[in-house]
């Protein structure tokens, strides 16, 4: 009979890691960067703010995670075994992230409100053109 570390086993008691379940379920990238995003303080579980990335989560458990410039909230369906394909887990939470919308103050791509900015060279040209002596 071996003793269970936790590694790559199905986990014991009904609950995992946090960091290990953001990155089970590709929130993140690697558990590192899980680990960090649990340490700033931008996960919170049922919500209450945690800090440490060791916190057990539980099914049934709500999680909203603050990455990037958009807030998702995630209810644990399932905890996992392993980092599988995305197909695998997005079976491991309910998405329940209000939709992103685009909101008129932010720019989408290149494109930037009229006369804000440095002038292109198109304008620089008609600028040259409205200054130059006939």
């Amino acid at each position: 009979m071996t003793t269970d570390d936790g590694e790559g086993s199905s986990p014991q008691g009904g609950q995992l890691r946090l960091d290990k379940w953001l990155w089970f379920a590709r929130v993140v990238k690697s558990r590192t960067l899980a680990a960090g995003l649990v340490e700033e303080g931008k996960v919170r579980i049922n919500r209450e703010r945690t800090i440490k990335p060791s916190q057990s989560v539980r099914v049934g458990d709500v999680l909203t995670v603050a990455v990037g410039p958009r807030v998702r909230v995630l209810e644990v369906k399932a905890l996992g075994s392993r980092r599988g394909p995305a197909p695998e887990a997005q079976a491991l939470y309910e998405d329940r992230s209000p939709p992103m919308t685009a909101t008129a103050s932010q720019p989408t791509g290149g494109e930037r409100p009229s006369g804000a900015g440095r002038p292109t060279k198109r304008d620089r040209r008609q600028i040259d053109r409205l200054t130059e002596p006939d």
